[in-house]
């Protein structure tokens, strides 16, 4: 009940800040009063002395999120004296593409998925950031190195340049569990994968289910899968073999992809581990699958899936106090720090303005992060920001996950050539699921894979 009365109360003193927005120009918190800003950066803009200047923004965010990210907006306006105009599509990603070949791009382009800058980029579409921008990248971020390679692209000559920063970012890395069922049965939140282990064995001693899993999704059944096999490859290997198994570098059959997939099928495979069964996997669907936790007695004790999939929870389940989560542990054995699975939103300069670059350098300062932050929706990677300014505790504590990474990576199927990602690779562990070897699918997704060359 605290968590929820704490909820609570920073959502009234939210509220009670927007009430008074119009008193600070239109802008929810006035600059330099609330002492859990940064406001320092929000002071350093006003030398930019942009009046004048109109600045272009595009990007996938509408409805609330829009007006979320227009809250921010107003900051930058306000200090430099620029106007900008955002716009949102669902279309982003045909859009965008067509704006740039006919040379009509805005002044930046915010993307949800890296793959689509990096063919730009490569087009010649996009701007290169100094590297001012990347030292203060890799300062300023947690696992600020991994921000930097995901925003790294070849140019038209095939030389690398860093061409965005990571505003907003999603987690994956989770796994839900109901914390009266955890208590009542006498088992503890596991902080090393062994652990995790152990416990979904001994779950299994005591009469119980460890796992919930489903990878139904209608016409995208599979994918749930991708992300357990892309998590392991994280915790398996260096990062450095994640980025070339998502380039194809390291193939699909390789034994170390193999065995990634078959440490998925630790958990999955097993009758005595999976609410249902092995067979039930694929055939339940993923928005289903997390229901058993909250069953009475339990079907399930665990459920591992990302920051979104309250949304699915039965009606009257309170995150916080009815279902909580844990970071999806790594192996202590392997010695690789904390990885983490996710993704999340790039800014990039599509025609280049001096305005536009005061506006990249503004999207990676703490106040712009912070700013989002305190109204709903927003999870950060900035190590600067102040995690108080979350508004839940839920987001707060996936907040601390990304702080204290120590590997970010995007979703390496997302990364991939479609047919793939989102093609042969979700088929593909929908048949290992269905009883097929590790070895045979990963030959079956690399046939697929050399076809396309």
């Amino acid at each position: 009940m605290k968590k929820s009365l704490l909820s609570a109360a920073i959502a009234l003193t939210l509220s009670a800040n927007y009430a008074v927005a119009d008193n600070h120009g239109g802008l929810m918190f006035e600059p330099g009063k609330d002492a859990r800003f940064h406001w320092a950066s929000y002071e350093a803009l006003k030398s930019s002395n942009l009046k004048g200047q109109t600045i272009s923004v595009f990007g996938p965010w509408m409805g609330s999120e829009k007006e979320h990210f227009e809250n921010v907006i107003k900051y930058f306006e306000k200090a430099t004296g620029a106007k900008v105009e955002y716009a949102g599509s669902d279309s982003f990603e045909q859009q965008i593409v067509i704006d740039a070949q006919a040379g009509s791009a805005p002044n930046i382009a915010i993307f949800p998925q890296p793959g689509l800058a990096a063919d730009l980029a490569s087009k010649g579409f996009l701007a290169p950031l100094d590297d001012k921008v990347e030292a203060a990248i890799k300062s300023d971020y947690a696992a600020g190195q991994s921000w930097v390679d995901l925003a790294t692209f070849d140019n038209q000559n095939g030389q690398k340049d860093l061409y965005g920063v990571f505003y907003r970012a999603d987690l994956k890395s989770l796994v839900w569990y109901s914390p009266e069922n955890f208590e009542d049965a006498g088992y503890e939140v596991p902080q090393t994968m062994e652990q995790l282990k152990a416990l979904t064995q001994q779950i299994v001693a005591d009469g119980g289910t460890p796992w919930c899993i489903g990878l139904g999704s209608g016409a995208a059944t599979g994918w749930p899968a991708t992300d357990w096999v892309e998590d392991m490859m994280l915790r398996l290997y260096p990062a450095s073999v994640y980025d070339q198994w998502v380039s194809n570098e390291v193939k699909f059959n390789d034994p170390k992809v193999v065995a990634a997939i078959e440490e998925f099928g630790w958990f999955s495979r097993n009758d005595a581990y999976v609410d249902g069964g092995a067979a039930a996997v694929a055939a339940t669907d993923f928005r289903d699958s997390p229901k058993g936790l909250f069953a009475s007695p339990p079907k399930c004790y665990m459920h591992r899936q990302a920051s979104f999939i309250p949304a699915f929870f039965p009606d009257g389940v309170e995150v916080g106090l009815d279902a909580d989560f844990f970071y999806f542990p790594s192996y202590e054995s392997k010695d690789l720090g904390n990885p983490v699975l996710g993704a999340g939103t790039l800014a990039t300069i599509t025609n280049d303005s001096k305005g536009a670059r005061a506006f990249i350098d503004f999207l990676r300062s703490p106040i712009a992060h912070e700013l989002w932050m305190a109204q709903t929706g927003f999870l950060s990677a900035h190590a600067q920001v102040n995690p108080e300014l979350y508004v839940t505790e839920t987001a707060r504590k996936q907040g601390e996950i990304l702080r204290y990474a120590t590997t970010f990576r995007f979703d390496g199927s997302d990364l991939m050539p479609g047919k793939i990602g989102a093609g042969s690779f979700w088929t593909g562990m929908v048949d290992y699921s269905g009883g097929k070897s590790a070895q045979e699918v990963g030959d079956s997704i690399q046939k697929t894979w050399d076809a396309l060359k």
